[in-house]
C-alpha cells in the first residue's frame, strides 16, 4: 500500500525535474484493487508530467483494458480479488503477439521470493516492493517507456523496410518479366508472320493451369516463363526456319536441335522464372506416350509446365496461317486435341483445355 510519506508532499516541485521527462503522452495502466493505491499512483505519475494515466480496480477487466486499449506500461498488484496479478499476466501473455514488447512493472507488498520469480517467469519486466520510493519508482517508469517507444520505433522502421523491399522485389520482377517478354517478342520476327503467337501461349498455358488447379505463384511463373518456349530457334538458320515447303527428315533432325539450344541459352541459372523457361524450352516437345524429343519422356516424368505449352503451342500453331500451312479452323483444332488425348498430349491437360475452350 502506498503512504504519503514515502510518496512525499505531492505539490514537490522535485518531482517532474527528477524525473527527466521525456514522453508525456505514453499511456500509463494502473492495476490495483485498491482505490488509495489507484489514486495515489495516479497523481505521482500526473505531478511527473504523465497526462494518459488510467486506473482500473476490478482486475476482471483488466486483460481487455491492455490487449485491446494498447497501454504503454502496466504498473499491476498481484494479490487482488476474483483475479490476481499472475493471473492476469499470464491470460495477456496468450493475446499478445509473439513479437510485442509490453512492460509490466509489478507492484507489490509480497516480498517473498517466490511472489518475485513467479511474477518474472510469467512475464513481468521488473518488480517493486510497496511501499515504494517514488523516485525509484518514477525512474523505472522512465526507463521502460523508454524502452517501450523505442521497440515501437524499431517496429516501425522493420514494418518499412519489409515494405521497401517487397516493392523493390516487385520492381526487380515486372523488370525481369518484361524482359523476358522483349526477348520473346524478339523472337516472334524471326519465326512468327501473324504476331503474338508467344504472348498468345503464355496466356493459354496460364488458363489451362489455373483450370488444373495450379498455385497462383506457378501460374505467374508459367504465364512469363512459357512464351520463351522456342527461345532456341534463335540458333536455327532462317533459311530452315523460314522455309514455305515441308521440312525434309534433315530438316527436322535440325529443327529439333532447338530445344537442346534453348536450355543451352539459358544455361546455369538460380532464378524460378529462368528454370522454368529453360525446362519448358527443353521438354515442350515431348510426348504422353514417349514418342517426343528431345529425350522421349514419357507421362508424368515430362514436367507439368512443359504438358501444358506443349498443347498451348500445338492449339495455337493450329490456328494460325505459317509459311508452309494455312489456318485451321478452330473446331478442327479442338477436335485434333481431343484426338491426340493420351497419346500426344497429357490426358489431364487436354481436359482442362477442353473446360475453357471446348
Amino acid at each position: 500500500m502506498l503512504t504519503m510519506d514515502r510518496i512525499g508532499n505531492p505539490k514537490d516541485s522535485k518531482m517532474r525535474t527528477s524525473n527527466s521527462w521525456e514522453f508525456p503522452n505514453a499511456k500509463i495502466l494502473v492495476i490495483d484493487d485498491t482505490e488509495q493505491n489507484l489514486n495515489l499512483a495516479r497523481q505521482v505519475l500526473n505531478m511527473a508530467g504523465y497526462t494518459d494515466v488510467r486506473i482500473l480496480q476490478d482486475p476482471r477487466l483488466a486483460v481487455d483494458a491492455i490487449t485491446i486499449n494498447g497501454p504503454d506500461l502496466v504498473l499491476l498488484d498481484l494479490h487482488m480479488p476474483y483475479m490476481d496479478g499472475y493471473e492476469v499476466m499470464e491470460k495477456v501473455q496468450k493475446r499478445m503477439a509473439p513479437d510485442s514488447f509490453l512492460p509490466i512493472l509489478v507492484c507489490s507488498s509480497d516480498t517473498s521470493a517466490e511472489a518475485r520469480e513467479r511474477a518474472l517467469k510469467l512475464g513481468a519486466n521488473d518488480f517493486i516492493v510497496k511501499p515504494y520510493d517514488k523516485t525509484e519508482m518514477l525512474l523505472r517508469v522512465r526507463n521502460f517507456i523508454r524502452m517501450r517507444y523505442m521497440h515501437l520505433a524499431i517496429h516501425d522502421e522493420n514494418v518499412a523496410l519489409e515494405a521497401r523491399v517487397r516493392r523493390r522485389t516487385q520492381e526487380l520482377m515486372q523488370a525481369r518479366a518484361e524482359a523476358l517478354d522483349c526477348l520473346a517478342r524478339a523472337l516472334e520476327y524471326r519465326d512468327d508472320s501473324t504476331g503474338g503467337h508467344t504472348r498468345r501461349v503464355g496466356e493459354m498455358s496460364a488458363q489451362i493451369a489455373r483450370a488444373m488447379h495450379l498455385d497462383e505463384y506457378d501460374i505467374d511463373v508459367i504465364r512469363i516463363a512459357a512464351p520463351l518456349h522456342d527461345l532456341g530457334k534463335i540458333g536455327i538458320p532462317d533459311e530452315l526456319l523460314l522455309k514455305k515447303e515441308q521440312y525434309t527428315p534433315e530438316d527436322r533432325q535440325i529443327m529439333q536441335k532447338h530445344t537442346i539450344l534453348g536450355e543451352t541459352i539459358i544455361g546455369d541459372c538460380t532464378s524460378p522464372v529462368l528454370k522454368e523457361v529453360k525446362e519448358i524450352a527443353l521438354h515442350h516437345h515431348e510426348k504422353w506416350d514417349g514418342t517426343g524429343y528431345p529425350h522421349g519422356l514419357k507421362g508424368e516424368e515430362i514436367p507439368i509446365a512443359c504438358r501444358i505449352v506443349a498443347l498451348a503451342d500445338i492449339y495455337d500453331a493450329l490456328t494460325h496461317t505459317r509459311p508452309y500451312k494455312s489456318a485451321w479452323t478452330k473446331e478442327d483444332a479442338i477436335k485434333e486435341i481431343r484426338h491426340l488425348r493420351g497419346t500426344h498430349f497429357d490426358p489431364e491437360v487436354v481436359d482442362a483445355f477442353l473446360r475453357i475452350y471446348g
